[in-house]
């Protein structure tokens, strides 16, 4: 009977220690999904080896997160879109060999990188930015790798016309800063906006569940199907910083940063390697075709049933083709053939 009694306590207690964890994750997602969402994060970079460091620069602090050191293959840095961060990269990191040199930055303002002044979030001052950041870290000791997705594109370009010595190589994903031959979905609501003299609500700021469910459509070819309580945590976590979103977005439809990269694309050396989702609703695919025509000895990979979040939504065939890109040039970091 003592037995008895022995075995149902313990099977209490393991009921109760099992119970805790589950009703914690519950209670997490109905009522803090936001910081559901941080954890996620923290896991997968810990999952995949990314460890987090500061660079702090004369009082100015940049936030990264590395894997790996300085080896065969040239180092890789990452930049990301306006309003992301460096987990953004997460998905096609798990793609890539564990022996590379990675970087993924958060850009100027960005997440754990310090916020300043407009003058910063303009192209020219992003890439001013990423090049104290690289001198800092000493990055361009070698020539490197340097990957930028939309936003994060146009700085990447500018960025490789400015300091030609310092790159081997660039891949643009959906870049922004060109003029688009065909107009898109989200080229109509920036009109829209224009006309409201912008006090309609901007689509890549979204302030409600509803709102980010809009953004990630317009973003996303492929349809996620996201609970409501995920939504109002991806809210939940962007909201505090929507009034700096804004600030950056205005700076980039400027004059001096909306067609920065085709204002520079004569200027890019290194080989170049475009990569853009052929269903994109923010900036047209077509774009790619205006780099191909200025840089014609470019590689230009256009994806099927894909959107403007190539990243998210083939991570594995993005991580892919820039492997294939940096393996077709054949040499060591530091020593492949710049364009003529």
């Amino acid at each position: 009977m003592a037995a008895d009694l022995d075995m149902v306590n313990l099977l209490v207690l393991a009921g109760a220690t099992l119970a805790i964890p589950i009703l914690s994750f519950v209670a997490s997602f109905i009522l803090w999904p936001s910081a559901l969402i941080k954890i996620y994060y923290w896991y997968w970079r810990r999952t995949l080896g990314l460890q987090v460091r500061y660079a702090d620069c004369g009082g100015y602090r940049f936030c990264y997160s590395y894997r790996g050191k300085p080896g065969f293959r040239p180092s890789i840095l990452m930049l990301h879109g306006f309003s992301a961060h460096k987990d953004t990269w997460l998905t096609m990191v798990k793609y890539l060999p564990k022996h590379l040199h990675i970087l993924c930055v958060d850009m100027p303002g960005h997440e754990g990188t310090t916020r300043t002044n407009s003058e910063d979030y303009s192209i020219q001052g992003q890439v001013k930015r990423i090049h104290q950041f690289v001198e800092n870290v000493r990055l361009n000791r070698k020539p490197f790798h340097l990957v930028g997705t939309s936003m994060g594109g146009n700085v990447a370009g500018v960025y490789a016309a400015s300091f030609p010595s310092e790159i081997c190589s660039i891949t643009l994903i959906c870049p922004a800063g060109i003029r688009y031959p065909c107009e898109t979905k989200f080229d109509n609501h920036l009109q829209d906006l224009e006309h409201s003299h912008y006090t309609l609500s901007i689509p890549l700021i979204p302030s409600t569940p509803e709102e980010m469910e809009d953004m990630l459509r317009l973003c996303s070819h492929v349809r996620f199907k996201i609970p409501r309580q995920i939504l109002q945590g991806l809210v939940d976590v962007r909201l505090p910083h929507n009034d700096f979103y804004q600030e950056v977005f205005m700076e980039l439809l400027g004059e001096n940063s909306r067609y920065a990269l085709q204002e520079n694309l004569q200027l890019i050396t290194a080989p170049l390697q475009v990569i853009w989702g052929k269903q994109d609703q923010v900036v047209d695919v077509s774009g790619a075709v205006v780099v191909a025509e200025a840089l014609p000895g470019c590689r230009v990979d256009l994806l099927e049933n894909c959107g403007h979040s190539v990243v998210m939504e083939r991570p594995r065939r993005t991580a892919k083709l820039i492997m294939e890109f940096i393996i077709s040039l054949g040499t060591t970091s530091g020593t492949i053939k710049k364009r003529s």
